[in-house]
């Protein structure tokens, strides 16, 4: 794993207009980066991000199995009260995954094993740029010769999204769509999804997450009042859980994408909960919660306190030794934190890369890579491409 310096492409920013990657930059910011890209082995994708996140996935959905049955692992999740039917009737029906991304800290295969950071589960972002803008630029480079002809990318989403719609729901059904269609990428990214909804044969619907109503049975339906029967929503089951609507959540038929069950693996306290079960896994790193003095302790003065619920590095505290370092105000912890043992960011060039791990239904499918100036991963980190050589 290598950190290139690369001439970025002289039409670039044409060619994210033509495709409708609108949000490149963010606050005057570059977010998509193409001034350099990430150069892996094949080896070190496959068996240092693919096999272990198919592993780790699995171990996912066996905790998710324990703690639907279980009062005491629901409260230690704070999933509220009236909720945890919800929660575990999806996982008992066997509600599908649409998708998700691990988040790794992975050096290369010199560096050790990667070591998971968190799973994104529920409403993981930046899709769109791996999915679909990070190929169109190995594509461009190998066009013009600036990569050899035979460098690959592991990058499936694009095609096992649209497989996993397809299969998901019968051709021609309604699917709606839901996001803040006042947030510039999150309603880009829902774009994107209806897209490939419409690839897959099925009929998309968006309707802003705040103009979804309740009929007199109680049904949820769009601005239109007609019923929503499968919904894709970018918007947290932390938040849906405890909104007014929620009392509806226990009897309706509309099938969510994510499922409900998603809520148990979008908390960082599936982490704990993870090294508990499977101590000295060399991709977990050890991990307590914050009010479990002695595993704390075990831990030690390098972790990284975590809420519950946060999102882009938001009111995370980083320990190292005397050194402190703290993400972004962003108002989460009420519910708890987390402690998870330190595993730095591996640093290329003063940068600070996360290397995240795309799931589709049960499988692994992509790599993306977000960087930093500093070790925590905010919201304006920079994406970069990458390539198998």
């Amino acid at each position: 794993m290598d950190r290139i310096e690369v001439a970025e492409r002289p039409d670039w920013e044409a060619v994210a207009q033509e495709m409708g990657f609108t949000f490149h930059h963010a606050d005057g910011a570059r977010y998509w980066d193409e001034r350099a890209y990430y150069r892996f082995t094949l080896a070190e994708v496959e068996e240092g991000i693919e096999t272990p996140s198919a592993e780790l996935h699995g171990l996912c959905l066996a905790l998710v199995e324990e703690v639907v049955g279980s009062e005491r692992l629901m409260d230690r999740l704070a999933i509220p009260p009236a909720m945890r039917d919800v929660v575990a009737n999806s996982w008992r029906a066997r509600a599908p995954s649409f998708y998700g991304r691990f988040d790794f800290s992975y050096g290369g295969a010199t560096a050790g094993p990667a070591k998971l950071l968190e799973y994104n589960a529920d409403t993981p972002t930046s899709i769109f740029e791996t999915a679909l803008f990070q190929w169109r630029w190995l594509e461009d480079m190998i066009k013009a010769g600036r990569l050899p002809a035979d460098t690959d990318q592991y990058n499936r989403l694009h095609d096992a999204l649209k497989e996993r719609l397809a299969a998901l729901l019968t051709k021609g059904s309604v699917l709606h769509f839901a996001g803040d269609a006042a947030h510039l990428e999150d309603r880009q990214t829902v774009r994107y999804l209806e897209d490939v909804a419409l690839q897959a044969g099925l009929d998309p619907e968006f309707v802003a997450i705040d103009r979804i109503g309740v009929d007199g049975d109680g049904r949820f339906v769009d601005e239109a009042g007609v019923l929503i029967a499968a919904l894709f929503k970018l918007y947290p089951w932390e938040d849906m859980l405890r909104e007014p609507y929620a009392k509806h959540l226990p009897d309706t038929t509309t099938l969510f994408l994510e499922p409900a069950w998603k809520a148990v693996l979008s908390n960082k306290g599936m982490l704990p909960l993870l090294w508990e079960r499977h101590r000295d896994h060399p991709n977990l790193l050890p991990a307590a919660f914050a009010d479990d003095f002695e595993g704390m302790a075990e831990i030690g003065d390098r972790h990284v306190r975590k809420p519950l619920f946060s999102r882009e590095g938001a009111d995370i505290e980083l320990v190292d030794g005397d050194a402190r370092e703290t993400g972004p105000k962003g108002g989460y912890g009420e519910e708890g934190s987390i402690v998870q043992a330190l595993a730095p960011l591996p640093v290329f060039g003063g940068r600070h890369a996360v290397v995240g791990s795309w799931m589709v239904g049960d499988e692994p499918v992509a790599l993306s890579i977000r960087e930093d100036d500093g070790p925590i991963t905010r919201d304006l980190a920079r994406y970069l491409p990458h390539a198998i050589e």
